[in-house]
């Protein structure tokens, strides 16, 4: 059982203090029984021993509290948002659950709990805080502003408590966040003295000599600097009221981070700095007079003071993309200290002061975003007491055409609504789209087809075989995606293009066929393809068969010819089947024996066909009287034996196979670093096996060439050529 918190007689002091303070804001908002149940329920968890010290040592009550009253002084929050801040700890530690809360303190609490609890979950995939889709994802997930309000409220009661901790590691995280993720938060929000704080106290904890170093030195010239601006503003006062305009004067000292700032900016010490405070001028006119009033007030203050041409700031003409309007001068004051001047009236001056909710106020139109037009809403709900009430009801619907997902490193994409995982893996690079298998979203494989979600955590998985397809581009969203699986489709088939054209032209070498372009393109359209690319495809991977396509290839080529005496039409009774008239030879003529010792007998092993010890073979008398030894598959064998088949003799082999015969491998694949050492390495492992000569080419990812080898007979080169197929990459092999 773990130990009981303790509290220190200060802690005891301050919990009943801010208590008290609690109960009289909002008192009048509480339900009859919220009291009652919230401080039993607080009760129960200290008896139990279920409240614990967090890292700096704070009590998590007195944390609660005092968070609550941040939020009640600072933006009016009420019940709601107080109820949920007391039981935050309880849910997270798993006191409490979500449906009991909903039970006993009402929906709207739960609702605000549940957004706290979906923000922490975010917090577990380590975001980059300082990104700005990590602010946007946050005000998405928080679905409910007051979520928001009460994570700002809570990181300035932190800051303001973690002055004295020991845990420097601990508080230099926290004041990072403070920095880069609460103060923007507060600043898109309106809250710009909570924004101050925050920047301010950051820079005291992460850069504590440099905050010291501003602070002494503003302490030391504050008398004399609020001296200096009286006299400054005073004869200033005197010639406007002289013109007759309606107008007050305040000056403003700059905040110890934006100084900080300026110093670093300008890379200066702190008395480089001039514009350490502002005067601003605002005047009360109607809207129709603003720019003619304020151009007025600069003509009579440059009159006083010698202006700086370089420092002058016209947003009166062309304002900022948030509205902002102002004209910004610096003048040469007493002493010869430069001043920053703004001139602005009182429209201005609130938008100035409100932030872009003002602006589109003013303008009397929505943003033209969810979050322009959640700002509205939050900031004329701050400025009344019914709005402060309303806020209870109100629930955001912010950003609903993006999502915004986690990469395992904690950064944040952002996409649009139904964006899938194909989609964010083409966002990363074009290989790891082409090669997308799936993903691994918050722990769990998926396909590349898985629509994202805000918040999601994805892995992209790859596979080396994959490739892109058609059907991609309905599966993608973002036209980024689009435009990428289309390069890759048209990349593609270019290299099967390549590939195939080289397969068929080979194809039709070997069978002596001249190639001719008509008669192929009339081929592709017999055969119903409406795209040359996909006929190509399909030969690639062997959808169509090669001797097939010859075979319709010569119907249409003949079927164009001029009937001649080889091609005319005979009767069926003078036909007969080669098959026949080969067994009829056979029968009749003797059968040539082929031996190295033969002697006698001209003959010359044919060069179309390259054939070797053991390749069933027949021999062609030539007209000087030799013979030439074609193998029974030769390209050229039907047409011989149809029209000289009387000069075809039977022959077959004695004897034993020398090493003497060449033959032509030609090999096809995919490239890949050591192809040719893994080709060559095989080769040299088989006995009687010379190689001769090897010629590869590389092109666009595939390798073509031949190799060429002295062998026995074939039934090594039937071995070689198995062995050969097992390279990685290899995908066909043949002999020419």
């Amino acid at each position: 059982m773990t130990d009981k918190l303790v509290f220190t007689s200060e802690e005891r002091v301050e919990t009943m203090l801010m208590y008290s303070k609690l109960k009289e804001r909002v008192g009048d908002s509480l339900l009859p029984d919220d009291e009652l149940k919230i401080r039993q329920h607080l009760s129960v968890l200290i008896e139990h021993g279920q409240v614990q010290r967090d890292v700096f040592g704070l009590n998590p009550i007195l944390l609660a509290l005092q968070t609550a009253q941040i939020l009640v002084d600072e933006t009016g929050l009420k019940r709601d948002a107080v109820l949920a801040v007391l039981l935050h700890y309880s849910v997270v530690t798993g006191s409490l659950d979500i449906v009991s809360v909903s039970r006993d303190y009402g929906e709207s609490v739960a609702r605000i709990l549940n957004g706290l609890c979906r923000i922490q979950e975010l917090y577990k995939k380590n975001p980059v805080i300082e990104s700005e889709n990590f602010r946007n994802l946050l005000l998405s997930f928080a679905e409910d502003m007051r979520v928001i309000l009460i994570m700002i409220a809570d990181r300035v009661n932190l800051m303001r408590q973690i002055r004295d901790a020991e845990n420097e590691e601990a508080r230099h995280e926290v004041s990072l966040e403070a920095a880069y993720l609460y103060a923007p938060l507060a600043h898109k929000l309106g809250l710009y003295k909570l924004k101050s704080e925050l920047e301010d106290l950051s820079l005291k904890y992460l850069e504590h000599d440099a905050y010291y170093l501003i602070k002494d030195k503003l302490s030391e010239t504050k008398k004399s600097r609020d001296a200096y601006i009286e006299s400054f503003i005073k004869p200033i006062e005197e010639k406007l009221t002289h013109a007759g305009l309606k107008f007050h004067i305040k000056g403003r000292t700059k905040s110890i981070h934006s100084i900080w700032q300026k110093m670093k900016k300008q890379k200066c010490q702190f008395e480089g700095v001039y514009d350490l405070f502002a005067i601003r001028i605002i005047l009360d006119t109607p809207q129709e007079k603003e720019k003619m009033q304020c151009w007025q007030v600069y003509s009579i203050v440059t009159d006083m003071y010698q202006p700086n041409p370089k420092r002058l700031r016209d947003w009166l003409s062309v304002p900022k993309s948030n509205g902002y309007e102002s004209l910004h001068i610096t003048v040469l004051g007493p002493e010869q200290k430069w001043v920053e001047i703004q001139i602005r009236t009182e429209r201005m001056d609130e938008v100035a002061e409100r932030g872009v909710a003002a602006h589109w106020r003013y303008k009397g139109v929505k943003g033209e975003t969810g979050l322009d037009e959640w700002l509205t809403g939050i900031r004329q709900m701050l400025e009344t007491s019914d709005g402060r009430e309303a806020m209870d009801q109100f629930k955001m619907d912010l950003y609903e055409d993006e999502v915004y997902v986690f990469t395992p490193k904690g950064d944040l994409l952002k996409f649009p609504k139904g964006a899938t995982v194909l989609d964010m893996a083409y966002h990363i690079h074009s290989k790891i789209g082409s090669s997308c298998v799936g993903a691994r979203v918050n722990n769990k494989v998926v396909t590349f087809r898985q629509v994202l979600r805000s918040g999601d955590q994805v892995e992209i998985m790859t596979a080396s075989n994959q490739k892109p397809k058609q059907e991609w581009l309905n599966v993608v969203k973002t036209s980024r995606a689009k435009a990428k699986i289309r390069l890759a489709l048209k990349e593609t088939q270019v290299k099967e293009g390549l590939f195939a054209k080289e397969m068929i032209e080979r194809k039709f070498k070997n069978r002596k066929i001249e190639l001719e372009e008509s008669v192929m393109q009339q081929l592709i359209k017999k055969l119903h393809f409406r795209e040359v690319s996909e006929f190509y495809r399909q030969v690639t991977d062997g959808s169509i068969d090669m001797n097939m396509l010859i075979d319709k290839y010569l119907e249409i080529q003949q079927g164009d010819r001029v009937i001649t005496g080889d091609n005319q039409a005979r009767s069926a009774d003078k036909f007969v089947l080669e098959e026949q008239q080969q067994t009829v030879f056979a029968q009749n003529d003797d059968v040539l024996v082929i031996d190295r010792n033969l002697k006698g007998i001209d003959y010359q092993l044919a060069r179309c066909c390259n054939p070797i010890y053991g390749d069933p073979v027949f021999g062609f008398v030539t007209v000087s009287g030799g013979i030439k030894i074609h193998r029974t598959d030769c390209p050229n064998a039907p047409e011989l034996k149809k029209r000289f088949g009387y000069r075809v003799v039977k022959a077959k082999w004695s004897g034993k196979g020398a090493s003497q015969y060449s033959i032509t491998l030609r090999v096809l694949g995919q490239d890949d670093i050591g192809i040719v050492n893994n080709l060559t390495s095989i080769i040299s492992k088989e006995e009687k096996l010379i190689l001769r000569s090897i010629n590869i080419d590389s092109h666009d990812g595939l390798f073509r060439g031949n190799i060429e080898v002295m062998v026995d007979d074939n039934t090594k080169l039937e071995t070689l050529i198995k062995r050969l197929r097992t390279v990685k990459g290899v995908k066909q092999i043949e002999r020419i």
